[in-house]
């Protein structure tokens, strides 16, 4: 992915990794268009950072398309997606009433961005050359035990990014893979968190990693190779016991 001059798409991008990446790309030449649910945030979005936004409802495919059909008529050159949109959150998988939980899990951070890239990608492979990011997670390679629904979706977007990588392997869609590892955003209340990443921090290493190899599948912080490399370094049950330690109550 090049680092500028590209029109960018981020469901998902009123607030945290979403808005972060948003105000950066903009910040490096790019025209990028941020979406959301919520109006408000949208119209704040757009007149403080001067970001064009569009409402999106990542759970509901007739909001897709709408939003995919009103984005090419306005942005005829977009060639690029980032699947940002996400939620975290907690379940005791011996309460039948956190079954919610899960079903909206999945709804979210799953059917999202099938959806999302199912809808654009037949636009993008007409471009002259087009980029595909997904958003996992640490979690998706040791999982947080506290949130099993939430590390599974992200497990299966990261194993969905490897089979759709290689069947666009002879197009002109790039496919990348971003990890972040537990961040001080809103998401599970971790703004303040000693054991997450600061924001600004992930962001400076994500744009860094990109612009300093555009070809690369997966975008992984140094942060975040302790849960991504812990399988083939040979810690992972080590990992999974300090995880199995957070959030637990």
């Amino acid at each position: 992915m090049n680092i500028t001059g590209n029109t960018v798409f981020i469901p998902g991008a009123t607030s945290g990794i979403g808005l972060g990446l948003a105000q950066r790309l903009k910040a490096k030449g790019n025209t990028v268009i941020a979406g959301g649910r919520r109006t408000e945030l949208l119209q704040r979005i757009q007149a403080e950072h001067g970001i064009d936004t569009i409402a999106i409802d990542t759970t509901d495919p007739a909001s897709i398309t709408a939003a995919r059909d009103e984005l090419t008529a306005r942005y005829p050159a977009l060639d690029t997606l980032i699947t940002v949109a996400g939620i975290m959150e907690t379940e005791d998988l011996r309460d039948p009433a956190d079954l919610e939980v899960a079903e909206r899990t999945v709804a979210v951070n799953l059917l999202g961005p099938i959806r999302l890239i199912s809808a654009f990608l037949p636009g993008l492979l007409t471009q002259p050359a087009a980029t595909v990011m997904t958003v996992t997670s640490g979690l998706a390679y040791v999982p947080l035990p506290a949130t099993p629904t939430y590390n599974a979706t992200k497990a299966a977007v990261h194993s969905f990014t490897e089979s759709l990588r290689v069947q666009l392997t002879n197009s002109n869609v790039q496919v990348i893979e971003l990890v972040p590892p537990a961040t001080r955003t809103t998401l599970m209340n971790q703004q303040n968190s000693e054991v997450a990443m600061p924001l600004d921090d992930l962001l400076d290493q994500v744009m860094g990693l990109i612009e300093a190899d555009p070809k690369a599948e997966q975008i992984v912080v140094e942060r975040v190779k302790w849960q991504r490399n812990a399988v083939a370094e040979g810690r992972y049950a080590d990992v999974l016991g300090v995880l199995s330690g957070r959030y637990r109550s």
